[in-house]
C-alpha cells in the first residue's frame, strides 16, 4: 500500500459550529419477496437454457463471476456448478471483473476468495487469468477482448447482477452486457470501454458485448436482482442474443427497487463509511446526487449542499474511489487511503474526478464541524442534516429536527457524541 501522510491542519474557527441535534428515524425503501429457495431457482432457470441443453456431456464449461458483493454469490455460483455436473459437463470458474484484483490472476483470484468463491464452496476449480483473445473490432476500431481461459471451453455461463451503474443513467448499465464486454475484457476490455468515457458506456460496450456474443462461446447468463434489502428477488437464465434486451428490461425493475432518501434537498450529509463494496464509485451517486463528471449532469431529485465522509471499509482496502465526492474526511481516513489501488482504479476507469482528495481536518469531530458550518443553512438551529451509514443500507439513518418534521415520525433527540479523540459514537 502506499499511504499519504497528511499534516493536522486547525482551523480554530470551527469550533463555533453548533452541531445538530438527531433523531433516529427508520424509512419505508421499496420492496419485494425475496426469492425462498435460491439454488432450485437457479437449476430450474438453468434447465430452460436451450443452448446449455445441446452441449454434448464432458463439455469444459467457464463460470463467470465478478468481483461484486452480489447477494447469495457462493449459492448462486455453487448451484450453477452443481447443475452443471449434474449433466455431465466439467464446470470451472473464471473471474470477470475488468481490471480488479490488482489487474492479476492473484489478485482476481483472491477478490473471489474474499467473496467465498474458491473450489471448496463451489465444487470447481478457480482458473485465473489475464491472459485475453481478441474477437474483432468495432467500427470504431475498439478491439473486443475475451477472457483466454473461458474462450478455451466448450461453453460459458456468467452470472451479473442488474442494477444502475456508478455515474450516470443509461439504456444498459451493470448487468449481462458490461459482463462480456468488460468484465471478461479484463484489463483491455475495462480500459478500452472506460477511456472513451460516456460514450464508452453508451456505445462501445454494447458494439463489444454484440461481438463477443457472436464469437465466444457464451451459451447463457444468469441475471439476477436485488431489492432494497439485499435480497435476490429475480433470477433469470438469459440466452446471448437477449442479453441486452434482458439488461435493458432487468434495469428499470432493478432502479425500481433502490433504497434512496425522501429528501429534496439537504444542508449535510454526513456518510460514515464507503468502499467498493458499497458501490463501483465507492457512493452511490443517486444517493448522493454528485456525479460531478464534465458533461454529465447531476441527478435533478435531490441537492446536498455539503457531503463528508467519515471512514472507509474494511473491505475496500484502502481503494477510496469516490472520495473526491466529498467536501470533507477526517485525517485518519486521509492517510489510510491506498493511493496505488485509488489511483489505479481512477486512471483505469477514467474517472479522474472520484479519487481528488477533500479538505482534510483532524478529526471526525471537526471534519463535522465544517459540513455544518459550511453548509450554506440559514438558521444552524434549522440546518438539514442527515447522517447515513452508506449509500446502500438507508433503512436506519439519523436526521436533524428540521427533517423530522418532513417524515411523520416522532423519536427523540440526542445530541451528537464523541470519544475523547474526537471520533464519532453516534453512529447508525
Amino acid at each position: 500500500m502506499a499511504n499519504p501522510v497528511f499534516p493536522a491542519v486547525t482551523i480554530p474557527h470551527l469550533a463555533e459550529a453548533v452541531l445538530p441535534k438527531v433523531h433516529r428515524v427508520r424509512l419505508r425503501q421499496p420492496t419485494a419477496p425475496a426469492i425462498a429457495d435460491i439454488e432450485a431457482t437457479v437449476q430450474a432457470e438453468l434447465q430452460k437454457s436451450a443452448e446449455l441443453a445441446a452441449l454434448p456431456r464432458g463439455s469444459r464449461v467457464a463460470v463467470a463471476v465478478g468481483s461484486r458483493g452480489i447477494a447469495e454469490i457462493t449459492t448462486l455460483a455453487r448451484s450453477t456448478v452443481a447443475w452443471l455436473r449434474q449433466q455431465g459437463h466439467e464446470p470451472f470458474i473464471v473471474p470477470a471483473m475488468g481490471s480488479h484484483g490488482g489487474a492479476t490472476a492473484e489478485g482476481q483470484a483472491g477478490v473471489l476468495a474474499k467473496l467465498g468463491i474458491d473450489e471448496a464452496s463451489t465444487g470447481a476449480p478457480v482458473r485465473a487469468s489475464m491472459a485475453t483473445v481478441e474477437y474483432g473490432r468495432t467500427k470504431g476500431g475498439i478491439p473486443c477482448r475475451f477472457d483466454a481461459e473461458a474462450a478455451k471451453s466448450d461453453a460459458v455461463v456468467i452470472i451479473a447482477r442488474v442494477k444502475s451503474h456508478t455515474s450516470f443513467d443509461r439504456p444498459i448499465e451493470s448487468g449481462l452486457s458490461k459482463m462480456v464486454a468488460v468484465g471478461l475484457g479484463k484489463q483491455d476490455g475495462a480500459r478500452n470501454v472506460h477511456r472513451l468515457g460516456p460514450g464508452g458506456y453508451t456505445d462501445v460496450l454494447p458494439d463489444l458485448a454484440a461481438i463477443a456474443i457472436a464469437k465466444s462461446p457464451l451459451a447463457s447468463g444468469l441475471a439476477v436482482v436485488e431489492n432494497a434489502a439485499h435480497e435476490l428477488v429475480t433470477i433469470e437464465a438469459v440466452a446471448p442474443p437477449d442479453f441486452a434486451a434482458a439488461d435493458q428490461r432487468l434495469l428499470q425493475r432493478a432502479k425500481s427497487l433502490l433504497a434512496r432518501l425522501p429528501f429534496r434537498q439537504l444542508d449535510a450529509l454526513l456518510v460514515e463509511e464507503i468502499g467498493k463494496e458499497i458501490s463501483g464509485a465507492g457512493m452511490d451517486y443517486a444517493v448522493t446526487g454528485r456525479t460531478d463528471l464534465r458533461g454529465i449532469a447531476n441527478p435533478d431529485h435531490i441537492l446536498i449542499s455539503k457531503l463528508a465522509v467519515l471512514r472507509l471499509t474494511q473491505a475496500t482496502h484502502g481503494n477510496a474511489i469516490g472520495i473526491g465526492l466529498a467536501d470533507y474526511i477526517p485525517l485518519e481516513t486521509a492517510n489510510a487511503l491506498d493511493l496505488v489501488a485509488m489511483y489505479q482504479n481512477a486512471i483505469t476507469a477514467a474517472i479522474s474526478e472520484k479519487a481528488r482528495i477533500p479538505i482534510v481536518l483532524p478529526t471526525e469531530r471537526e471534519t463535522i464541524q465544517a459540513l455544518v458550518l459550511t453548509s450554506w443553512a440559514k438558521d444552524p438551529e434549522a440546518v438539514r442534516y442527515c447522517q447515513i451509514k452508506n449509500t446502500l443500507d438507508l433503512d436506519e439513518v439519523l436526521v436533524s429536527t428540521a427533517l423530522l418534521e418532513e417524515l411523520d415520525q416522532a423519536t427523540p433527540a440526542r445530541e451528537l457524541d464523541f470519544d475523547g479523540t474526537g471520533r464519532l459514537s453516534t453512529l447508525i
